[in-house]
């Protein structure tokens, strides 16, 4: 089962029209990156700062699909793909009032921010992402 988040369109994701601006999109994806990581005991904090490592975005596909409006409430899914050793392929999908807003697939990879090349994903993380992959039993 995916993980689902809820975010509410502000202001500052909108454009003079009221639509978000697409670049926008991006720091919602961010936002729920974020509270994906840390429901998997991987806040950013302890992440980038103790742990010395991070999940740098290496590749972004994604087609919108209609637009999202000022205080509209969009719920945002992720489920993993593929994991591989370093990296994972994502589905992720924002919809609201019934609407599909953008569909999008995403590659991350766990990053040593020390040598910055990729590491292994920690066995607890991987078990614990293969858990939201739409297949997992």
């Amino acid at each position: 089962m995916p993980f689902n988040v809820t975010q509410t369109i502000r202001f500052q994701h909108c454009d003079p029209a009221g639509i978000v601006f697409y670049p926008r999109y991006f720091e919602l994806i961010n936002t729920m990156m974020e509270e994906w990581m840390a429901s998997m005991g991987r806040p950013y904090d302890q992440m980038h700062g103790p742990d010395g490592h991070g999940v740098p975005m290496a590749g972004l596909e994604i087609d919108f699909t209609a637009p999202s409006r000022l205080g509209e409430r969009i719920d945002f899914s992720v489920a993993p793909v593929r994991i591989g050793r370093s990296s994972a392929r994502l589905s992720i999908v924002a919809a609201g009032g019934g609407t599909q807003r953008f569909d999008c697939t995403a590659t991350i990879v766990w990053l040593n921010l020390t040598t910055m090349r990729s590491d292994p994903w920690p066995d607890d993380l991987r078990g614990k992402m293969t858990a939201f992959m739409e297949d997992a039993p």
